[in-house]
């Protein structure tokens, strides 16, 4: 006694409807699981501290003030050998 595919495919329409899911009759791979859980990018960006201000941004804004960076130092030295 089995029921005929085109009333189960209607029986499964009115649950779509009812339960606002997506009617998916093939039952295809559509990532909605993935698409429903909530976003990770605040969250790992909250994990990492913040970017502390370096000697660089220090020149920028104090154009005037005499500062000492090694690494930018020892950078121009290697370019002129």
């Amino acid at each position: 006694m089995s029921v005929a595919r085109s009333r189960i495919l209607d029986l499964m329409k009115a649950q779509c409807r009812i339960f606002s899911t997506t009617y998916n009759p093939e039952r295809l791979r559509t990532g909605s699981k993935v698409l429903r859980q909530r976003l990770r990018g605040p969250t790992l960006a909250a994990y990492y501290p913040r970017r502390v201000v370096t000697l660089r941004d220090l020149k920028k804004a104090f154009p005037d003030c005499v500062t000492w960076d090694e690494k930018e130092e020892d950078r121009l030295e290697n370019i002129q050998m």
